[in-house]
């Protein structure tokens, strides 16, 4: 289907080539796509890190009911993205609560999904919110793994908290860490719920994701084979960037002596 040029109903396709490639290639709505992922990867990563991090932290911390709380913080995974989006879509609307308050105290409501930056924050947000139920579980269970006497040692050795975080806790997170990355990353090229509810790609294409152009092209213009070479080009970005990353992870690893 790379190489063809066929609409999903007619019985017969046209070999084109790299032509769907070249296209592709040359498309605005890709490049936009390809730019979008690391729009959304400025966001989610560091801040998707920091709260699952803090969910995490704070589970281990408590003397009862962990299991409680860390099913608690993993629901919102479950649930449904679309029903999650038209809330949102609701409370950002310019009668809504939000809208009233910020017509009331500051005279004018903001363009939420209107504005590039905004619409991008406000996803980036809705995945923070959605996964780091699901990162914290990962991060729970190193913090778990970790010995309790290299806490021992670190408190007779008069170390603060903050010392005992960034010389044993996060060091010995490597692991976690190096997955929770790799998921996240992976996840910044496979957007498609909320900025499909909620901006359709827009405005000017800022919140437009590789999956919003493939689901366009397939089944709406009706182009599989361009949509099936968009993917393939999909793929390989991920590909790139996935690695790129391990090699990163892997150097620190390589430091803190967990990669030979």
């Amino acid at each position: 289907m790379v190489f063809s040029d066929w609409n999903l109903i007619a019985p017969d396709w046209r070999w084109v080539g790299l032509q769907n490639f070249l296209e592709a290639l040359q498309s605005r709505r890709v490049q936009q796509a390809f730019l979008s992922s690391f729009r959304f990867m400025i966001f989610v990563v560091p801040l998707g890190l920091a709260v699952s991090l803090a969910i995490a932290l704070l589970v281990n911390s408590l003397k009862r009911f962990q299991g409680l709380f860390a099913v608690g913080f993993f629901l919102p995974y479950l649930a449904s993205g679309v029903a999650v989006s038209l809330v949102v879509r609701g409370a950002l609307a310019f009668n809504s609560p939000v809208g009233r308050f910020f017509l009331n105290n500051f005279g004018y409501v903001p363009d939420w999904l209107g504005n590039p930056w905004l619409a991008i924050l406000i996803i980036s947000l809705m995945i923070v919110w959605k996964f780091s139920g699901y990162y914290a579980l990962i991060f729970l269970a190193g913090l778990q793994s970790i010995p309790k006497e290299l806490y021992e040692a670190a408190q007779i050795d008069g170390a603060s908290s903050w010392r005992t975080f960034w010389s044993i806790t996060l060091p010995m997170l490597y692991p976690a860490l190096y997955s929770v990355l790799i998921l996240m990353v992976g996840l910044m090229f496979g957007i498609f719920t909320e900025p499909y509810v909620l901006t359709k790609g827009g405005p000017d294409l800022a919140t437009h994701t590789w999956h919003l152009e493939i689901y366009y092209q397939a089944f709406s213009a009706l182009r599989s084979g361009y949509a099936t070479a968009i993917s393939t080009l999909n793929a390989l970005a991920v590909f790139i960037t996935v690695m790129i990353v391990r090699r990163i992870m892997e150097r620190w690893g390589r430091n803190l002596g967990w990669v030979d």
